[in-house]
């Protein structure tokens, strides 16, 4: 693949394709022009998804870490190439810590942090000559203290971390290591938090902006740290968050 067929046609790939952020993603990065590799844990949603936007897709497991290399090694295999790869793999446990159990804390560190590191591993494995973005997920919750979020907390915190550690690393070999921070955002994963009348105001009442993020917030702001445009960026994370983290929200409007 030449330099210019690069840039008309970048690939990409999506880890937790199938979720409310991964699939908006990837229908925007395959309206751009890009081809994108999927991986999803849901075989029947990663089906429906590849189907739609024919593409090639890898079932990954977060407990299964190889699963996550083969991935990346499917799109080289196929296409040549990984110009960008995002970690949309997640999950949302809301508990103190003294109510968390042993197996709860493991799956939340295995899921969200231990993923990002294998995301990051090998990516810098696979694109060490041809440079590219890494985009992973932390959260609004890492950086303000939040109520019952302790586990959560712990590992998007290590993703800030492991954001800025890896984007010293790499940087000398052309990849970008840079992580999106949301606030509550409106998905299916998160509805047991925003799901009942009385929790969405409660909710909403914390974001300074007046509202509950939406999938496109985030896939609209990890699809910008993607584009070439913005090579000259890296160890940030950005917060996409309503203002949750950085910003008391007012009881009353200013007049």
């Amino acid at each position: 693949m030449t330099n210019e067929q690069a840039t008309e046609h970048p690939v990409f790939v999506v880890l937790g394709a199938t979720g409310s952020v991964g699939s908006e993603l990837s229908r925007r990065l395959v309206a751009s022009g890009a081809q994108v590799v999927l991986g999803g844990r849901n075989s029947e949603k990663l089906d429906e998804l590849s189907a739609e936007l024919n593409a090639t897709s890898h079932i990954v497991d977060a407990n299964r870490p190889e699963s996550i290399r083969e991935c990346l090694q499917l799109a080289v295999e196929s296409h040549g190439r990984i110009d960008g790869v995002v970690n949309c793999i997640g999950s949302v446990l809301l508990k103190a810590a003294h109510m968390t159990s042993d197996t709860e804390w493991n799956d939340t560190i295995a899921v969200n942090l231990t993923s990002a590191f294998c995301v990051v591993g090998a990516a810098g494995k696979l694109m060490r000559r041809t440079g590219g973005s890494v985009v992973l997920i932390s959260s609004a919750a890492a950086q303000i203290g939040l109520a019952n979020h302790e586990a959560i907390a712990a590992a998007k915190a290590g993703i800030i971390g492991l954001t800025r550690s890896a984007a010293a690393t790499y940087a000398s070999r052309g990849i970008r290591v840079n992580a999106v921070a949301p606030g509550l955002v409106k998905s299916q994963m998160t509805k047991s938090v925003w799901g009942t009348p009385t929790a969405e105001s409660a909710s909403i009442a914390m974001h300074a902006l007046g509202r509950l993020g939406e999938p496109s917030d985030i896939a609209s702001a990890i699809e910008w740290l993607l584009q070439p445009a913005n090579t000259w960026i890296t160890g940030q994370v950005i917060g996409v968050d309503g203002g949750l983290s950085t910003i008391a929200p007012k009881n009353k409007l200013v007049k």
